[in-house]
Protein backbone atom coordinates (compact mmCIF):
# COMPACT_ATOMS: atom_id res chain seq x y z
CA UNK A 1 0.00 0.00 0.00
CA UNK A 2 1.42 3.31 -1.27
CA UNK A 3 0.45 6.84 0.79
CA UNK A 4 -0.76 9.54 -1.02
CA UNK A 5 1.18 12.01 -0.75
CA UNK A 6 -1.41 14.57 -0.55
CA UNK A 7 -1.45 13.89 3.35
CA UNK A 8 -4.82 12.28 3.75
CA UNK A 9 -3.61 9.34 5.29
CA UNK A 10 -5.52 7.41 2.64
CA UNK A 11 -3.77 5.10 0.26
CA UNK A 12 -2.99 6.94 -3.29
CA UNK A 13 -5.01 4.29 -4.74
CA UNK A 14 -8.15 4.81 -2.54
CA UNK A 15 -7.08 9.04 -2.82
CA UNK A 16 -5.71 10.97 -5.78
CA UNK A 17 -5.56 8.07 -7.85
CA UNK A 18 -8.54 7.69 -9.33
CA UNK A 19 -8.73 11.70 -9.72
CA UNK A 20 -5.59 11.27 -11.98
CA UNK A 21 -7.44 8.59 -14.16
CA UNK A 22 -10.16 11.42 -14.79
CA UNK A 23 -12.73 11.07 -12.09
CA UNK A 24 -13.59 14.58 -11.50
CA UNK A 25 -13.10 16.24 -8.10
CA UNK A 26 -15.99 16.72 -5.61
CA UNK A 27 -14.15 20.10 -4.07
CA UNK A 28 -11.55 22.24 -4.89
CA UNK A 29 -9.51 20.53 -1.77
CA UNK A 30 -9.58 17.48 -3.45
CA UNK A 31 -8.70 19.12 -6.83
CA UNK A 32 -5.93 20.91 -5.04
CA UNK A 33 -4.48 18.16 -2.85
CA UNK A 34 -4.78 15.88 -6.13
CA UNK A 35 -2.41 18.25 -7.75
CA UNK A 36 -0.04 18.23 -5.13
CA UNK A 37 0.46 14.79 -5.49
CA UNK A 38 0.35 15.05 -8.96
CA UNK A 39 3.39 17.21 -8.71
CA UNK A 40 5.53 14.94 -6.34
CA UNK A 41 4.09 12.07 -9.12
CA UNK A 42 5.23 14.39 -12.29
CA UNK A 43 1.82 14.03 -13.68
CA UNK A 44 2.54 17.12 -16.26
CA UNK A 45 -0.30 16.13 -18.30
CA UNK A 46 -2.60 15.87 -15.23
CA UNK A 47 -1.96 19.55 -14.16
CA UNK A 48 -2.31 20.47 -17.23
CA UNK A 49 -5.80 18.87 -17.56
CA UNK A 50 -7.04 20.28 -14.04
CA UNK A 51 -5.82 23.87 -14.79
CA UNK A 52 -8.36 26.13 -16.17
CA UNK A 53 -7.91 27.15 -19.77
CA UNK A 54 -7.76 30.93 -19.37
CA UNK A 55 -4.80 30.61 -17.57
CA UNK A 56 -3.43 27.41 -18.40
CA UNK A 57 0.30 27.85 -20.00
CA UNK A 58 1.34 25.88 -22.98
CA UNK A 59 3.50 23.24 -21.52
CA UNK A 60 5.03 22.37 -18.28
CA UNK A 61 8.99 22.18 -17.57
CA UNK A 62 10.04 19.08 -15.74
CA UNK A 63 10.63 18.12 -12.07
CA UNK A 64 13.89 19.62 -11.04
CA UNK A 65 16.32 16.83 -10.98
CA UNK A 66 16.61 15.92 -7.20
CA UNK A 67 13.27 17.54 -6.27
CA UNK A 68 11.84 15.83 -3.38
CA UNK A 69 8.30 16.98 -2.18
CA UNK A 70 8.32 16.39 1.85
CA UNK A 71 4.70 17.42 2.56
CA UNK A 72 1.37 19.37 2.17
CA UNK A 73 -0.44 21.34 5.41
CA UNK A 74 -4.16 22.59 3.58
CA UNK A 75 -4.54 25.66 6.21
CA UNK A 76 -8.12 26.81 4.84
CA UNK A 77 -10.80 25.64 2.58
CA UNK A 78 -13.41 27.82 1.47
CA UNK A 79 -15.93 27.85 -0.88
CA UNK A 80 -17.55 31.46 -2.37
CA UNK A 81 -20.38 30.10 -4.19
CA UNK A 82 -21.57 26.59 -5.59
CA UNK A 83 -18.83 27.20 -8.10
CA UNK A 84 -16.04 28.80 -6.63
CA UNK A 85 -13.46 27.92 -3.91
CA UNK A 86 -10.07 28.76 -2.48
CA UNK A 87 -7.62 26.51 -0.58
CA UNK A 88 -4.55 28.30 1.21
CA UNK A 89 -1.88 25.71 1.24
CA UNK A 90 1.72 25.08 2.35
CA UNK A 91 3.76 22.82 0.28
CA UNK A 92 7.33 21.56 1.54
CA UNK A 93 10.30 20.78 -0.96
CA UNK A 94 13.72 20.21 -0.91
CA UNK A 95 16.14 20.77 -3.51
CA UNK A 96 19.96 20.21 -3.63
CA UNK A 97 19.84 20.33 0.30
CA UNK A 98 17.80 22.99 0.63
CA UNK A 99 14.79 23.73 2.24
CA UNK A 100 11.80 25.27 0.15
CA UNK A 101 8.49 26.16 1.32
CA UNK A 102 5.56 27.32 -0.54
CA UNK A 103 2.54 29.33 0.54
CA UNK A 104 -0.05 29.90 -1.40
CA UNK A 105 -4.10 30.58 -1.71
CA UNK A 106 -5.15 29.22 -4.94
CA UNK A 107 -8.45 29.54 -6.77
CA UNK A 108 -10.58 27.35 -8.15
CA UNK A 109 -13.77 27.02 -10.85
CA UNK A 110 -16.13 24.55 -11.49
CA UNK A 111 -17.27 24.63 -15.27
CA UNK A 112 -19.71 21.43 -16.65
CA UNK A 113 -19.07 19.64 -13.28
CA UNK A 114 -15.18 19.67 -13.33
CA UNK A 115 -13.07 21.61 -11.26
CA UNK A 116 -10.09 23.78 -12.56
CA UNK A 117 -7.45 25.67 -11.04
CA UNK A 118 -7.72 29.28 -11.97
CA UNK A 119 -4.35 30.69 -10.52
CA UNK A 120 -2.87 31.50 -7.33
CA UNK A 121 -1.35 34.03 -5.08
CA UNK A 122 1.85 33.79 -3.01
CA UNK A 123 1.26 34.77 0.56
CA UNK A 124 4.30 35.44 2.99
Amino acid sequence: MTPCACGSGQPLADCCAPLHAGTPAETPEALMRSRYSAYVLDLRDYLLTTWHPSTRPASLPAAEPGLRWLGLEVRRSTMTDADHGTVEFVARSKLGGRANRMHETSRFVREDGRWFYLDGEFNQ
